[in-house]
This record gives C-alpha cells, sequence and structure tokens, in this order.
C-alpha cells in the first residue's frame, strides 16, 4: 500500500491494487466482486487471495451507483415494538438471518413497523430503492404491505404464508398443520380427552394452520368439537394467561391444553397454578416453537420443534436467488415434537 502525500497515513488498498497482487486486470477484479461470472475459477482464486492479503474492502456506495443495487437487506416486522422484545422467536429468526446473509457479506437493517403510519413510512422507504429485498415477518391478513411491495417490484420472502397471496410471494413456513397434528395426538395418548386450545391470530397462516391441525385430530379421533375449549390468543404471554382462564371458566373439567406458542404457554401454566391445577397431573400442556420460553417454563414444556436454523437459512437463499433474478419459492419445512415435563 502506498503512503498519502499528506502526512504518514496510509491510504486503503484499492481495485488496482488487488488486481497488481492477483496479476490479473482491473476488469477481472471487478467482475469478481460482482459475482464471479466469466471469470475462471483460478483466476477468481487468485483474486479472493489478494483481498486477503491486501486488506481491500468493497465501497459499497460506489458499487451501489453502478449496479442500482443497495446491497443490503430489510428484516421487516410487521407487529408493534414491545412483541419483538417480548416474543423470543422474533429475535432467533432476527439472529439466524443475520448470520445467513454474512456469509455473502450482505447487511441486514432491522424494520419495525407496528402502526400503519410506520407501516406506510418503511414502505416508501423500501420502495425507493434503499434495500435490495425484504424478509417479512408476522403478516396479518388484510395488511397490505406485502403486496403493495409485491406490485412494486420489490424482492421479498415471507416468514410463512401470507394469507390471500399464494404462489405470488415467495415464503418459507414450517408445517404448521403437521406440528399442530404431532401435538394433538401426543395429548390424545396420554389418555387426555377434554383438550383445550389457545389459537394464535387467526389473521395469521401459523393462527389458522394451527387450529386446523387439531380440529382434524379431535375429529379422527371421534372426540366432539366442543368450541367452549378453544380461546383466541396473539402469541403473547398476556394472552395465553387469559386464554387459559377463559378456558378454566367455561370447561373445568379440561385435562390438557394445546397452545400456540410456546411464550403463550407460559401465561397458561401461571393460569393453572393460580387455578390450582397441577402440570402435568391435572393438565397437560403443549406449546409450540421450541423456543427459550420453552426450557425457561416450569416445568419445562413439551412442544413442537420449529426449525429456525433452516428457516432464517432458506428465508435468505430464496430472497438471495429472487434478487438474482429468479421467480418466487415457496419451502415448507418439517416441525418435531419435543417431549418434556409439562405432559
Amino acid at each position: 500500500m502506498t503512503m498519502s502525500n499528506t502526512g504518514g497515513r496510509r491510504k486503503p488498498p484499492t481495485i488496482h491494487d488487488v488486481a497488481r497482487e492477483a496479476g490479473v486486470s482491473r476488469g477481472t477484479v471487478s467482475r469478481v466482486l460482482n459475482g464471479g461470472h466469466y471469470v475462471s475459477p483460478s483466476a477468481a482464486e487468485a483474486v479472493n487471495a489478494a483481498i486477503r492479503r491486501t486488506g481491500y474492502v468493497v465501497n459499497r456506495h460506489a458499487r451501489s451507483l453502478i449496479t442500482g443495487r443497495s446491497d443490503s437487506v430489510g428484516f421487516l416486522l410487521t407487529e408493534p415494538q414491545e412483541r419483538f422484545f417480548e416474543d423470543p422467536n422474533f429475535n432467533v429468526l432476527l439472529r439466524g438471518c443475520t448470520q445467513a446473509l454474512a456469509t455473502h457479506d450482505v447487511p441486514l437493517l432491522l424494520m419495525l413497523a407496528g402502526t400503519q403510519d410506520e407501516r406506510r413510512r418503511i414502505t416508501r422507504y423500501i420502495t425507493a430503492g434503499h434495500v435490495d429485498g425484504v424478509l417479512l415477518v408476522s403478516s396479518h391478513s388484510g395488511d397490505p404491505v406485502a403486496e403493495e411491495l409485491r406490485e412494486a417490484g420489490v424482492p421479498l420472502v415471507a416468514c410463512g404464508k401470507p394469507i390471500g397471496l399464494g404462489s405470488k410471494v415467495s415464503y418459507v413456513a414450517a408445517d404448521d398443520r403437521d406440528g399442530a397434528r404431532d401435538m394433538v395426538t401426543h395429548l390424545l395418548s396420554l389418555g387426555r380427552r377434554r383438550i383445550g386450545m389457545v389459537t394464535g391470530p387467526l389473521d395469521t397462516p401459523g393462527g389458522v394452520e394451527r387450529l386446523a391441525g387439531y380440529r382434524e385430530v379431535l375429529a379422527e379421533a371421534g372426540v366432539e368439537a366442543d368450541d367452549r375449549l378453544i380461546a383466541s390468543g396473539d402469541y403473547s404471554r398476556a394472552s395465553g394467561e387469559a386464554g387459559a382462564e377463559l378456558l378454566l371458566d367455561r370447561a373445568p373439567d379440561m385435562d390438557a391444553v394445546f397452545v400456540a406458542s410456546d411464550l403463550m404457554a407460559q401465561g397458561v401454566l401461571a393460569a393453572l397454578r393460580k387455578a390450582g391445577r397441577r402440570v402435568p397431573d391435572d393438565v397437560a400442556v403443549g406449546g409450540f416453537d421450541d423456543s427459550p420460553a420453552a426450557t425457561a417454563a416450569a416445568p419445562a414444556l413439551t412442544t413442537i420443534r420449529q426449525p429456525w436454523d433452516r428457516i432464517s437459512s432458506e428465508m435468505v437463499r430464496v430472497l438471495l436467488a429472487q434478487i438474482g433474478g429468479e421467480d418466487p419459492a415457496a419451502v415448507i419445512l418439517p416441525t418435531e415434537l419435543v417431549r418434556r415435563e409439562s405432559t
């Protein structure tokens, strides 16, 4: 590296330094930095080795002026800010997506849009080209964000199938219905017959699919589907507690509860303790997610494990492919029953 003419401070290495170190043209270095198209493996290896030796760092602003890309991705959560800090699933997913993008040297921008005004501002920001694509988390039916971004041509991957958009938007999801079926089947195998449920929001794909799986298994087992045994929740701990209190009031003979998230299940456990019900002796409790809330619960929760590492890595893979010009895609991943002390 050369010395500046004003003092002894070193200039940062340039693309010319990399080309000279690698013994290739500047154009070859540029092609490697922009995806490696039309570059031989030996030349690409020489360029990457030269980048490591010189410590060259891509000037993202300069490259964006040439490519028209921001070289960044947005992680958009359409929930109130307090939900981001309360629900451990969001943090696990954010960390996984950040790590997956880091291997491609792409930074991730966290965007929280819990109100209508916030969603409008964020949508304007995204469609102005400040990010190359969006990882959309917690999309409710009636929420226009996904449709507006799709119509604007913004590459988009949702966590969970957006209700009403079908194959128009890429998504990655755990098999919510099959996971719910596994949990209710497990509770039935323990001899429980008055199985309640605290649902997730029924304007979200997870809320709808988990309730459907619960109903299906009960019907197949010939167990009466009693609406008094179903309470609505919103994935918060408080809604789980309120839901359990409602179920206990409606159906005091309830002997098991399937809860559509581990965080809500913590609230259910609190309500059962207050009512003097022992878990699992009197009432067995099953959750969904296998989030940190499951192992922090007392007793530890039997739950359905969502493969968060695979969900985040697949969301990133599908989004980058879409940014590269590929068509929308859907990925559904299997879940797993994890047995602990609550059943």
